[in-house]
């Protein structure tokens, strides 16, 4: 390939990532540069403002949340429309002066709220002439920079549901789905002059936590720590059979830390890796199809999920500590199985490598090193943890300073003996010839400072995730700013000056990158807003209920397809959180509701994690996957067949939502530590086993019996209760009767499963079951049931029914009404434990691996005869 060509691809490459993150137009003109320099800086410094301590110090830039919301989107409809071209024929190199317009006028009506809070406050439900124009202009001008930073699909959607607001009363349409409609008065002032629109939850988290995560990312990337993650996986793992594609494996799973984007991450990752894959043998297709799951993957990695994880502690009312809970298991075992996947891959395709390591002990060595990573990073918070509580007694007030201090010195001494090697190159070539992972380790270890010191706000301290993005991306600019004149000095060079230039330009370059790349995704938060701002001023989530509820006939499972399907159709052109936002609001209540009719109690949590998985998956799914079409770029393979051969490889990523939704082990909900490393190792045996039955190869190639007989006892091990369920009943009924005396007898903590029923307040008639928690022993089962679960039940000739609820408490949050009568509960019976299934599961698992080793050493002798 040609000079020539080769800058080409890479210049196609930018583009792909520019239309889709950062923005495509490029000006060469000195005031259109200057303002796509200064105005993303602008709005970096701006959010770090709004989240220290300064304005409250100062006394200046003090606003409520509305007003930091409405500042928030003000920017970045402003430079949706300054960085991003209209049309394909617009220009690229200079912003068109009507384009400056819009612009101005988007960004006035955006910040509105700001500007003219009082005023708006003043005029609450009586908005004026000027109130109703800016929303007009404003919800218009919003659903334009969406189309420009994100494609068509979302401000279609967006247009359905706006659409519907305003001719939902139109007798054309079915009667179950008609309601009265609104005036434009009543859907402007809903959508935008409240916060039950666009200025709603999504965006509060978009301005107060997500875009200082998507910042630190970028600053940790602006540092080199993307580079070192790659270069680390490589040196470990490149050697290996199949080694680049293992790395691109691990590699994406690092830069996931940092990155909440998967199109960013196959660049990033993508780049390198693909090409080196080719070289090792996979095709084009294949090696395109490893680095888009892997990167899909990295989304699913804690700590940042895509900004997911910060929308769900909001929407499910639980901590992010308990979100990076349920999330760690389905993500470690879904990365661990893509490795094996891979190699499984190489296999196939008689690949070797100059380790000839065996499989089995390179995947136990695998889990071990994920097992004792795990093990580390938490011992050392907690370690952590300790020495800041002793710090504390012994030091008091001063203590901060000492820890400053400590911190401090083990930084510099990170750096120092990271300037005893030279700095990592980032050339393709240098990927061939690295140094050994030990040298490479120790140039970046003061990289993994600023995300421990995340990590043990979040984890240890329990501080809230913008403080603690703000705290860590603090040290991140410090990080920027000194690494290369400390490393300067330590080599004994002349040019610590330089360096400290240098520095400042990284520093501004990274939070400039930040800023752009929160463009598209703070559009598309103020756009999700208006999608649930139609659902709440509808009550068109009633009707996805009863819609979703008589196309599955009431059966779960198929709800759950439908709600799957639902989740990769949206996807296809929404982003990740925008996805989430949509279908969460729609859908999360309707698979509850039809799970208690079902006798299945999901965890709100566990339905979240579900919409999740499935929106994720839609940007794998052609024919708009844009991550398969980032990775075809670098491949050079066709982009349909990378991505349905990703699709394939992502099953045991659709697999896990429908696991976890029966099998609320896998979250680790309830689960103590050695249970939840016992869920661990039972969970990640049964995804190998998946992953080899889809892949038709275990040792050798399987026989169509053997792959079924993997997938049979993967599923015994994913679902042991299910067959035992078959003989023997989970739970035993006893009277309604008998409450108040179970809440009186019932553990610390407990909860009593109760079937109620009863009219809610359409009139229809309800029969499911729910759990209601019980709080702490002790007082009799009345008080345990109304300081618990917030109700209190009436007797009546033996008969108990719901006599009052507190409002917002947890009854009244799980839907139980007013006159519901107590039919039964529901009683943990005395049954064999569900892991002796598991003996079968492993007696099928054993049975194949001594046919196919017999087959494998049969195969290994023709070879050495031959």
């Amino acid at each position: 390939m040609t000079d020539a060509a080769t800058k080409r691809d890479d210049t196609a490459l930018e583009d792909i990532l520019a239309d889709a993150d950062t923005g495509g137009r490029v000006p060469t003109g000195g005031f259109d540069r200057a303002a796509l320099w200064y105005l993303p800086l602008a709005w970096a410094i701006y959010q770090l403002w709004i989240a220290s301590p300064l304005p409250f110090i100062v006394g200046f830039g003090v606003w409520n949340d509305t007003q930091t919301r409405a500042i928030h989107l003000g920017f970045a409809v402003l430079l949706a429309f300054l960085a991003f071209p209209g049309l394909k024929s617009s220009p690229r190199t200079h912003i068109p002066k009507l384009a400056w317009i819009v612009a101005i006028v988007a960004a006035i009506a955006a910040s509105y709220l700001w500007w003219d809070y009082r005023g708006v406050a003043q005029r609450t439900g009586n908005p004026s002439t000027t109130d109703v124009v800016m929303a007009g202009v404003g919800i218009v001008l919003l659903l334009e920079a969406a189309r420009r930073s994100l494609g068509f699909p979302l401000m279609g959607v967006a247009l359905f549901f706006l659409g519907y607001v305003f001719f939902g009363s139109w007798s054309g349409l079915p009667e179950v789905v008609q309601w009265k409609g609104a005036s434009f008065n009543k859907a402007m002032s809903h959508m935008w002059l409240t916060t039950e629109g666009v200025f709603g939850v999504a965006l509060g988290v978009s301005s107060g936590f997500v875009f200082l995560f998507v910042l630190f990312g970028s600053l940790l990337n602006q540092a080199g720590a993307g580079n070192y993650f790659l270069k680390l996986a490589f040196a470990a793992l490149g050697h290996l059979r199949g080694g680049p594609a293992k790395a691109a494996v691990i590699a994406s799973a690092a830069t996931g830390l940092i990155s909440g984007s998967s199109i960013a991450n196959v660049v990033t990752t993508g780049t390198f890796t693909i090409p080196l894959m080719k070289k090792v043998g996979f095709p084009a297709t294949k090696a395109g199809a490893v680095e888009v799951s892997s990167s899909i993957n990295g989304v699913l990695t804690p700590p940042v999920m895509g900004a997911v994880a910060f929308l769900m502690t909001e929407y499910v009312g639980i901590s992010y500590v308990e979100v990076v809970k349920t999330a760690i298991v389905p993500a470690a075992i879904s990365y661990v199985a893509l490795v094996y996947i891979v190699h499984l891959e190489a296999l196939k395709m008689g690949m070797t490598g100059t380790s000839r390591m065996n499989p089995i002990k390179f995947m136990l060595g695998a889990i071990f090193i994920i097992a004792i990573s795990i093990v580390i990073a938490g011992g050392t918070l907690f370690l952590t943890g300790v020495i800041v509580d002793a710090l504390g007694s012994a030091f008091g007030g001063a203590s901060l300073y000492v820890i400053l201090a400590i911190m401090l010195a083990a930084y510099v001494a990170a750096v120092r003996f990271a300037a005893q090697g030279p700095d990592l190159d980032m050339s393709l070539e240098s990927m061939q010839h690295l140094p050994p992972t030990k040298e490479i380790f120790k140039t970046g270890i003061h990289y993994l400072m600023p995300i421990l010191l995340l990590m043990y706000l979040l984890m240890i301290e329990r501080k809230s995730p913008g403080l603690s993005a703000f705290w860590s991306t603090i040290f991140m600019l410090f990080i920027l700013l000194t690494q290369n004149p400390l490393k300067a000095y330590f080599r004994g060079q002349s040019d610590v000056a330089a360096k400290i230039k240098d520095g400042v330009s990284d520093i501004a370059e990274g939070m400039i990158a930040g800023a752009r790349n929160m463009i598209g995704l703070a559009a598309a938060m103020g756009v999700a807003g208006i999608i649930v701002g139609a659902v709440t001023l509808t009550g068109i989530g009633q009707v996805m209920a009863e819609f979703v509820e008589f196309l599955s006939g009431g059966n779960l499972l198929a709800m759950l397809f439908f709600v799957a399907v639902i989740s990769i159709i949206l996807g296809m052109g929404l982003p990740t959180t925008a996805n989430y936002i949509v279908v969460s609001s729609l859908m999360a209540g309707v698979v509850v509701e039809l799970g208690a009719q079902n006798g299945l109690i999901v965890p709100l949590v566990a339905v979240h994690m579900f919409v999740f998985y499935f929106g994720i998956m839609a940007d794998v799914t052609p024919p708009v996957g844009l991550a398969s079409f980032a990775a075809a770029a670098i491949s050079k393979g066709d982009p349909l067949k990378t991505g349905f051969q990703a699709f394939f490889y992502s099953i045991r990523t659709a697999l896990l939502p429908f696991l976890f939704i029966f099998n609320t082990d896998l979250l680790l909900i309830d689960v103590g530590p050695v249970q939840a490393v016992f869920v661990f190792i039972v969970a990640l045996i049964a995804m190998l086993l998946f992953a080899a039955g889809t892949m038709n190869y275990f040792m050798v190639k399987s026989r169509l019996w053997e792959s079924a007989a993997l997938l049979v006892a993967a599923f015994i091990l994913f679902q042991p209760g299910y067959f035992l369920n078959q003989f023997q009943p989970e739970f035993e009924q006893r009277p309604g009767a008998e409450l108040f005396e179970m809440a009186a007898a019932a553990d610390d903590n407990a909860s009593l499963r109760v079937r109620l029923s009863g009219e809610n307040l359409n009139g229809d008639m309800v029969d499911a079951r729910y759990l209601l928690p019980l709080g702490a022993a002790g007082p009799d089962g009345q008080t345990r049931l109304l300081d618990g679960a917030g109700i209190e039940f009436r007797d009546e000739d033996g008969t108990l029914f719901v006599d009052n609820l507190n409002f917002g408490g947890p009854s009244e949050q799980l839907g139980i009404d007013f006159d519901w009568e107590v039919m039964e509960l529901d009683v943990e019976a005395d049954r064999m434990p569900k892991e002796l299934f598991y003996i079968p599961a492993l007696a099928i698992l054993l049975l194949v691996w001594m046919l196919q080793m017999r087959r494998k050493r049969e195969q290994d002798q023709e070879e050495a005869l031959a």
